[in-house]
């Protein structure tokens, strides 16, 4: 596998159209992905000791996160308006080498802050809602 470039790791958000269009979340610096997988423990007596897990159980669910500076893009506007309403709306996620995780996701947390000589800059958090592919 080859090297990517972060600045290539891109988070999009859906227009809710049919078809779908998905637009780069303009200004972002960071962007990060989460795979979680919740274990289900069925360690008994007859264990021998160690832990055992039940394969395929327990809740899997994806954590999106990034950060950026403010460029008040369209996408950025309606980022807010979808963290306003908490709606689940599909969102991607997008490497270098043509990958992507695509989902329905709900905006968690959407934080705005700003330095008196800096730039308005924002924090975002999003959680995943049913089945999230990836191609």
């Amino acid at each position: 596998m080859a090297i990517e470039k972060g600045r290539a790791f891109l988070l999009k958000i859906g227009d809710g159209g049919g078809p779908e269009n998905f637009a780069v979340i303009g200004g972002m610096r960071s962007t990060s992905l989460r795979i979680n997988n919740e274990t289900v423990d069925v360690t008994n007596k007859t264990s021998g000791g160690w832990r055992e897990l039940l394969s395929g159980a327990g809740i899997r669910h994806v954590s999106l996160s990034g950060g950026g500076i403010f460029t008040d893009s369209a996408a950025e506007n309606l980022l807010q308006a979808k963290a306003l309403t908490s709606s689940v709306d599909n969102y991607e996620v997008v490497f270098e080498s043509g990958g992507k995780f695509t989902g329905g996701f709900q905006v968690t947390s959407l934080e705005y802050t700003g330095d008196y000589n800096g730039e308005r800059s924002y924090a975002l958090s999003l959680e995943s809602s049913g089945v999230v592919s990836y191609v």
